[in-house]
Formats: structure tokens, sequence, C-alpha cells
């Protein structure tokens, strides 16, 4: 990692909150620390997204949202419009990850999505979860096939837990991959897959410090529960003084 950046939250950590009050979930969040936050479901949110960034002084560099079956060039208006730089495709089922042309059929919806985002300003990446890292071609994971695939344009987001739980040494891969991963999911626990177990960063078997000096690109650090036992905001929280205390990232 560069010099400190700003960090992110993913909104869908807080989305049981986030569903009952929506403009007093983005008020906690921004009470906690944060000036970016990273969008799921842009399209459901997307003038709730404008009032509450607005309010609450927050950019959201990225976006989660599915680029299947959807209209793109509303998918990229809608981002370009709220001032999002990159629209992330957030999954694809692991029976579509099982052959090289899977993993090509993934590039090409990448790629096509790629070439009308340009058109509005916008870059799409892909964000993965364990299994587009378990499941081997030849020798090399099928994330990485996919980002010797899709065009310079595409970008990526590494979830460093779902990464770690799909077999990897994160900042390995992070090595790997280079320049191509602009963000990161930051998130912690035991490497067990059961999300209900995880931790605020800093608390788990995920060495945050070595992941970030191998993410030599990183852009937008996200910080993200998908469970958490305790308090969300408590957890958040937790996780933003471990980043922005121990880690280095500003303030």
């Amino acid at each position: 990692m560069g010099a400190p950046t700003d960090l992110s939250v993913q909104l869908y950590s807080v989305r049981t909150p986030l569903a009952s009050d929506f403009a007093g979930t983005l008020s906690r969040l921004r009470q906690i620390g944060f000036t970016r936050v990273e969008p799921f479901g842009m399209l459901d949110f997307a003038a709730q997204l404008k009032a509450g960034l607005a309010d609450n002084g927050f950019s959201a560099p990225t976006t989660h949202q599915s680029l299947v079956d959807v209209d793109l060039d509303r998918v990229f208006s809608a981002a370009a419009e709220l001032g999002i730089g990159t629209v992330i495709h957030p999954f694809t089922p692991p029976d579509q990850w099982t052959s090289r042309q899977d993993v090509e059929r993934v590039a090409a919806l990448l790629n096509t999505a790629a070439g009308k985002a340009a058109e509005h300003g916008v870059r799409v990446a892909y964000h993965n979860h364990d299994w587009e890292l378990r499941l081997m071609l030849d020798g090399t994971t099928s994330l990485e096939v996919l980002a010797g695939l899709v065009d310079p344009a595409v970008v990526l987001e590494v979830d460093t837990y779902w990464a770690a739980v799909g077999g990897q040494d994160v900042p390995e891969l992070l090595g790997r991959l280079g320049d191509r991963v602009i963000a990161l999911h930051l998130k912690d626990g035991p490497l067990t897959g059961v999300t209900a177990d995880q931790l605020p960063l800093g608390s788990g078997d995920l060495p945050a410090a070595e992941i970030l000096a191998a993410a030599t690109a990183l852009e937008v650090p996200v910080i993200e529960f998908d469970q958490y036992a305790g308090d969300i905001f408590q957890g958040v929280a937790a996780a933003y003084e471990y980043a922005t205390g121990t880690l280095g990232f500003a303030r």
C-alpha cells in the first residue's frame, strides 16, 4: 500500500439497520469516521444514496451491482450520476467456474460491460468469493485465469477473507495479481467460511499488514462484514479503529 488513504465501508455490512433507517444508518457510519461508502444493489437504492451521500459528505468510489440481466446503460449512467467510478460485479455462482469455458463466459460478460461502462466514464471490476480461488484450472486459480482473459480496463476487488477461505496465501495472491487489484474487502475471523464467526479487522487469522503491503495499486480499502454476532456498529467501529490506529489509514 502506498500513502494512507481513506477507508470505505461496504453498506451490506449494515443492511439490516439500513433497511429500517437508511438516513440514520449512514449518519452513524459518518460519526464513526468514514468518509466513503461502498453501496450494494445500487439501482435499488439510487435515490436514497443520492441524498444520503450529499447529506453526510460521503463519496462512493465503488459500488456492487450485478451486471447480469440488467440494462447496462441504466447501471452506468446511475453510477456516473452518483460519482461512482467503479461498478463491481459481486457474484457469479460456483458452478460457473468449473472449466476454462466457464471462465471465458464470465470474462466475456465483464468485457462487454466494460465497453459500455467506458461510454459513461466508468470502469468495471470483479469481486471474488472462495470458489474462484479454490477451483483450479491447469494449476492456476480460476480468478487468475479470469484476470488473464479480461480486457486490461477490467480491475479486481479482492475479498481477502474469502480468498483465504479458498486456501490462498493472500499476500502471495495479491503479488501475482499485481496492479489489477484496486480494491480490497478487509474483514477478519477464523477462516472457516462460517460468516457468523467473522470478527473486526485485526481480531482474527488474516495478516492485515502483510496483505496491505502486497496491495501495491490499492485505491479503495473497504471494511466489510458478511455477518457479525455482536452489534454491527460496534464491530464496524472496532475495525475502523484498528485500521486507523494500527494500520495507518487516514482518519
